[in-house]
């Protein structure tokens, strides 16, 4: 009789599993897909000017002025002087590294970007991906800093790496929307692939999609908490 009990609490599991993603899917598309609806493509201009521009920023790459202008333009490295990091940051994110294929960042940027200009708007969607984009690359330069002696930090020729692309803008908008659309699954899956990425494969990038992460979800706690507080009032 027991084993029975157990044999038939199984499909409940997988019931009660499939009815949470179902909603957590419908509760993060619902909004994206009647803004598409009644909008189409011209809900997403953030979207397609950032997919465009990663495109043109990719086709540079392959002759040497674009290159050297993409570089000039979004070249960020743990060893430059911060203000110039700084000043670069914000075009850094549209710049695909040079060695990764493009297409796969073309397909994030298109569907997380896009779902987040539909769902947060475009001002707050540029704001977390900057903002994520930012934590990646000061995390960069302070693990450059600790130095590979301390368990935060990394090896200095970590600092001549080039540190560019959508990557960090991506998995930022991804716990920032799955926190706000309550996707628990999403950010728990999303932090466990990322941590277990670090875990298998250690490396810069890795470990600034962690910091990355992390700085959204402290930004988008504290706003939510915020919210609440005035919904209360």
């Amino acid at each position: 009789m027991p084993t029975l009990d157990r044999t038939s609490a199984r499909p409940g599991t997988f019931a009660r599993t499939g009815t949470a993603v179902l909603g957590e899917w419908r509760r993060l598309t619902a909004v994206p897909a009647r803004e598409l609806r009644a909008h189409g493509a011209r809900a997403i201009p953030l979207t397609t000017c950032a997919v465009l521009s990663m495109f043109a920023f990719w086709l540079a790459w392959r002759t040497e002025w674009g290159g050297d202008a993409a570089r000039i333009l979004g070249g960020v490295s743990a060893n430059i002087p911060l203000p110039l990091a700084l000043l670069r940051t914000p075009i850094s994110l549209f710049v695909p590294a040079p060695d990764l294929p493009v297409w796969g960042a073309l397909a994030q940027v298109l569907i997380v970007f896009g779902l987040a200009e539909l769902d947060l708007g475009r001002r707050r969607t540029l704001i977390v991906a900057y903002v994520a984009t930012l934590c990646g690359t000061l995390a960069a330069r302070a693990m450059v800093a600790i130095g590979p002696d301390h368990l935060l930090g990394i090896d200095a020729r970590h600092g001549d790496v080039l540190d560019t692309g959508p990557s960090a803008a991506v998995v930022g908008l991804v716990v920032c929307l799955a926190m706000v659309r309550r996707a628990p699954i999403l950010f728990t899956g999303v932090w466990i692939l990322m941590i277990a990425e670090v875990a298998i494969k250690p490396n810069l990038a890795g470990r600034e999609h962690l910091a990355a992460m992390a700085g959204i979800t402290i930004l988008t706690a504290a706003y939510l908490s915020r919210r609440r507080s005035r919904e209360r009032a």
